[in-house]
C-alpha cells in the first residue's frame, strides 16, 4: 500500500517521518496490549490486535525501506518504537485487566486490616506464621487489578510497616470480589454491602 502518492512530493520529506513516528507508536502500543491479552487468555481480542499491529508495521516498514536514504525516517521509526513501548505500558496500566494475588505479612496485629477487607467483600485467608523476628500474620487476597491502589492505601493505613507482594494470576476457580464499581481505582464504599458475603 503506497499511501505516499497522495502526499505532495515537496512535503514528503517532512510529512513522512511524522506519519512513520505516530504509526510506530500506534503499532507498538497495540503490540504491548496484545501481549497482555495473550497472558490473560483473551483468545479473540489478541488475534484481532495482532492483525492490526502487523498490518500497520508492514505499511510503515515498506515506507522506511523505500525511503531509507532519508535519515529522518530512521529516527522517526526508532523514536516511535521507543515511545510506543511507554504508551503501551501506560495504557495497559489504565485498563487494569485481570486478577492479582496480594500477600501481606505483618508483625503488628492485623485484625483491623482483616476486618476492613472482609467488610468490603474481599475474600481473604489469614494464616499465623513465624518469621525471622518472631510471630507474623500472612494475609492472602485475590483482587481485581483495578482495586490495587485501594488495597495498598489501606494496607499502609492499618499496617504501615507491613511487607506485601503482588503477583499476576491468570484465573481462579472461585472467590469473593467486591460488587462495588470502582471509580479512578477506588471502591465506592458508600454503597450498602450485600449480606452473606
Amino acid at each position: 500500500m503506497d499511501f505516499v502518492q497522495w502526499i505532495d512530493p515537496e512535503l514528503l520529506p517532512w510529512v513522512l517521518p511524522v506519519i512513520i513516528f505516530f504509526s510506530r507508536i500506534l503499532d507498538v502500543s497495540i503490540g504491548t496490549i496484545r501481549i497482555v491479552f495473550i497472558t490473560r487468555g483473551m483468545k479473540i481480542l489478541a488475534p484481532v490486535l495482532g492483525f492490526i499491529e502487523v498490518l500497520i508495521w508492514l505499511i510503515i516498514v515498506s515506507q522506511v525501506v523505500r525511503n531509507v536514504t532519508n535519515f529522518a525516517n530512521l529516527i522517526a521509526y526508532s523514536s516511535g518504537y521507543a515511545i510506543g513501548n511507554y504508551v503501551g505500558m501506560y495504557l495497559e496500566s489504565k485498563m487494569a485487566f485481570g486478577l492479582l494475588i496480594v500477600r501481606i505479612i505483618t508483625r503488628k496485629d492485623s485484625s483491623e486490616l482483616v476486618k476492613f477487607l472482609q467488610e468490603h467483600q474481599f475474600g481473604i485467608t489469614n494464616v499465623p506464621a513465624f518469621g525471622k523476628e518472631g510471630e507474623v500474620n500472612v494475609i492472602f487476597t485475590i483482587i481485581k487489578r483495578r482495586n490495587l491502589s485501594f488495597i495498598i492505601e489501606h494496607i499502609q493505613q492499618f499496617n504501615p510497616r507491613a511487607f506485601y507482594s503482588i503477583e499476576d494470576i491468570r484465573a481462579v476457580s472461585e472467590g469473593n470480589f467486591p460488587s462495588d464499581k470502582t471509580q479512578l481505582g477506588y471502591l465506592n464504599i458508600f454503597r450498602p454491602l450485600k449480606k452473606g458475603k
